[in-house]
């Protein structure tokens, strides 16, 4: 196997009213623990380009069983906030940068023109 267990599927819904498949549990020296991108906690979306939405439980086992070897699996990691629920990124794909880091550099560059335009009247 590929050294994880699954949950979910429109007949066994992990979260309620969310119908997807999710990484229960990394096995120990298992291929997706030695491999390290997995985690528990992560939404499968897709396996080998096959969308896992809508689908039962044993129909996605059925899926992982088929896929051969190599695989590629198509996540959605999991946000962890600190003392919080689980949260989701939109749609799988790469969150972007985080705010912070856009607006602390902006504002650094605010500031010192700022600074800049002050020193500059005073010279006038």
């Amino acid at each position: 196997g590929f050294g994880f267990n699954i949950v979910g599927g429109t007949d066994q819904q992990y979260i309620a009213n969310d119908s997807s498949i999710y990484v229960s549990r990394i096995k120990k020296d298992g291929a997706a623990y030695l491999d390290g991108r997995l985690q528990e906690g992560d939404k499968i979306l897709a396996i080998n380009g096959k969308d896992l939405k809508d689908l039962r439980h044993k129909d996605a086992v059925e899926l992982f069983k088929k896929a051969g070897s190599p695989v590629s699996l198509k996540i959605q990691r999991r946000l962890q906030t600190q003392n919080g629920p689980v949260g989701h990124r939109g749609d799988g794909e790469s969150g972007g940068l985080p705010l912070a880091a856009i607006l602390v550099p902006g504002l650094a560059l605010a500031a010192t023109a700022v600074w800049i335009l002050l020193r500059y009247r005073q010279r006038i």
